[in-house]
């Protein structure tokens, strides 16, 4: 009796756990799914109104609606992809436990794409950074924004302490860096940091406005 009952208690923390994780992947996909309508939805509207309506709405108009869209908290930044990897994801401002539950997270304080310094993405290494692990130095990264869109090339793969923030320290150069945990397969508070930085290749740093 009493050994029936722990398999009975066993297979109910089974299938909580898997209802748990089978609802976390539905909202990240749901999430992902919509905002990436939006977005490409967005950016092709405001294509339009740059070809369409340019005797009356000018570029420095759309690029300040674009900059009040990036002021909302967990404001949608774009779309980074790595094209080797088949990867591709929304970026969310933040880098709180639902930023990340939901899409990877632009860190805050580090430069958005476009403007000079370091943009600093993170992600989990179980959902959107997985496919970093078969990542290689020479590997294109992909970054689309609502004020273009940017390439950048991976200089180098590294791995160090949680407690080390020299990766995110401002640069002089145009650079990515991407930072999840490490290894990627272990199981539970991993103890390292993978950490991706990548430099701008295309196009050249955007005016200040």
């Amino acid at each position: 009796m009493k050994l029936g009952m722990v398999r009975y208690l066993f297979l109910a923390l089974a299938m909580a756990c898997l209802g748990l994780y089978s609802y976390a992947y539905l909202e990240r996909a749901v999430y992902q799914n919509y905002a990436s309508r939006e977005f490409d939805r967005s950016r092709e509207f405001d294509r339009t109104l740059d070809r369409g309506a340019a005797a009356a709405v000018s570029n420095r108009k759309i690029a300040a609606t674009s900059r009040v869209r990036l002021q909302s908290p967990s404001a949608l930044i774009g779309r980074l992809s790595v094209p080797r990897l088949h990867l591709s994801a929304m970026v969310r401002e933040g880098i709180d436990g639902n930023t990340l539950q939901l899409a990877i997270g632009h860190i805050p304080a580090t430069a958005l794409p476009g403007q000079a310094g370091n943009v600093g993405v993170a992600g989990h290494r179980d959902t959107f950074f997985r496919g970093l692990k078969d990542l290689k130095t020479q590997d294109e990264i992909q970054f689309s924004t609502w004020n273009g869109d940017f390439k950048y090339i991976v200089e180098s793969l590294i791995v160090v302490e949680p407690d080390n923030a020299a990766s995110l320290a401002p640069s002089a150069e145009n650079v990515l860096t991407m930072v999840t945990c490490y290894p990627f397969f272990y199981v539970g508070a991993a103890p390292k940091r993978f950490v991706v930085r990548a430099r701008q290749v295309s196009p050249q740093t955007l005016p200040r406005l």
